[in-house]
């Protein structure tokens, strides 16, 4: 697999906004019809249309490759001008609020930090971008925590929403490092060290902690056991995205399939292809990648220079 930094993010960017569309087309058909396909591992019929998961971490990358790093201000600006021209991606009440104060002149910093009554939000949606961070940074996840927590703080001041992001980014860039040396080079265990090393004292590392020691048991009774976004927290989800992406490391269509017994689908799924894409040779799988949305076109032709 190539390791140049673009490549990898690329690669990660768009595992993750197929998995971000395919979780919300499973969001929003019939449950039963929904487990049916999970497990005959079929699509969802139709055209797959992605949510503001993608549309954040389209900027996440560009900012990555204008600035080469994360720089918050210039994400926070991003964040704004994509949200702007297409707010109806399913950005969460929190987000139209943050992103809505900041369209008008407020600083990010004052904004993000003042959300739910001044604790910030502790919410998911900084994990769910977090991915491509990872990949930038493969084989560093030391450094790819720190850049991921950085890009949450625009909109996610909490700790524990910090902690969400930066943990998804040192998954990533564990997985991104391994691939790069070889299949043979990943291990279960060292994923997950790799995430808590980087981790303080938190719910979502308290979380990660638990998947890492659960065995290996059925995808909705992970779900149940470690959370599955309904409560669309970062410690919600993060702990169980994790699991699935270290128990089907090398397989994207069925590490998505489990991702989707999580609640938050398009999330769960999000994370989940943003980081299995890095360790699966094959990738995206045609048909997948064929059935969902594009990316914008200015990611769509750095792709296909790739």
């Amino acid at each position: 697999m190539n390791g140049d930094p673009r490549t990898l993010a690329r690669r990660s960017l768009l595992g993750l906004s197929v998995g971000d569309a395919f979780g919300e087309a499973c969001f929003s058909r019939d449950p039963a019809e929904v487990a049916a396909r999970i497990e005959a591992g079929q699509v969802p019929p139709g055209s797959l249309r992605w949510t503001d998961d993608t549309a954040m971490a389209v900027s996440v990358v560009e900012t990555l490759e204008g600035r080469g790093r994360i720089d918050p201000d210039d994400l926070a600006r991003r964040f704004v001008l994509r949200y702007a021209g297409d707010p109806a991606r399913g950005y969460g009440g929190g987000a139209h609020a943050i992103l809505s104060e900041i369209a008008r002149g407020e600083d990010w910093r004052a904004v993000s930090r003042a959300a739910f009554g001044g604790a910030g939000s502790w919410g998911n949606g900084g994990a769910m971008r977090a991915a491509p961070i990872g990949a930038w940074y493969a084989g560093d996840p030391a450094l790819a925590a720190a850049e991921g927590a950085a890009s949450a703080e625009p909109t996610h001041a909490h700790p524990e929403g910090i902690d969400g992001a930066a943990a998804v980014a040192a998954a990533a860039a564990y997985t991104a490092g391994t691939a790069r040396e070889g299949a043979a080079c990943f291990d279960r265990n060292s994923f997950f060290s790799a995430v808590l090393d980087v981790l303080g004292p938190s719910r979502v590392r308290e979380g990660i902690g638990k998947a890492q020691n659960l065995g290996d048991v059925p995808a909705a009774r992970a779900a149940w056991s470690l959370g599955s976004g309904m409560a669309v927290a970062a410690f919600d989800t993060v702990p169980f995205c994790l699991w699935v992406a270290a128990r089907r490391p090398f397989d994207y269509a069925a590490a998505l399939r489990e991702a989707a017994a999580g609640i938050d689908r398009d999330t769960t799924c999000a994370i989940v292809g943003g980081i299995v894409v890095l360790s699966d040779p094959g990738g995206v799988p045609e048909a997948w990648a064929r059935a969902a949305e594009p990316l914008p076109d200015s990611i769509t032709r750095k792709l296909l220079e790739s």
